[in-house]
């Protein structure tokens, strides 16, 4: 079972200052998205919140992680026509695609600024988010490829 997380600080606030009401539920499903940050689908998150709180529901879980998408606790992470996935890195970061297991990791920035400084947008545009994906293969498929051969 993986490790659990604590609720960080502020989980609270966010929530009760967005017109909320923190639930066992929504703090089970924000810290099963804390616990791994492998980007789960809604149907992970509902699997392994299942383990701390048995009875909690597939449609709590999506709820859950629709107010976490609300109150800016969590992105949705949308690969092509698969599930959505869900990241509570709120940082300003990319992400990697390994297009022969499927595994979504985060990409951090290679230099200071926004990704939205590093376009040249045209006069008159307004960047509000900005989404960076590259695919490609991941070390241990990479590795697992050459062991094959």
């Amino acid at each position: 079972m993986p490790k659990r997380s604590s609720t960080p600080l502020g989980y609270e606030e966010t929530i009760s200052h967005s017109g909320h009401r923190l639930t066992p539920q929504r703090r089970e499903v924000y810290n099963v998205l804390l616990s791994e940050r492998d980007h789960p689908t809604a149907s992970e998150v509902f699997i392994r919140a299942k383990r701390h709180m048995p009875s909690i529901s597939l449609a709590t879980v999506y709820n859950c992680l629709e107010t976490l998408v609300a109150c800016g606790l969590a992105k949705q992470v949308n690969v092509e026509r698969e599930a959505t996935r869900y990241c509570p890195n709120l940082e300003e970061h990319g992400h990697f695609i390994c297009d022969s297991c499927g595994t979504v990791s985060d990409v951090p920035l290679a230099r200071q600024g926004s990704l939205a400084s590093v376009f040249k947008v045209p006069p008159k545009f307004t960047v509000t988010h900005s989404e960076i994906t590259l695919r490609g293969t991941c070390p241990a498929c990479k590795s697992n490829h050459v062991q094959i051969q």
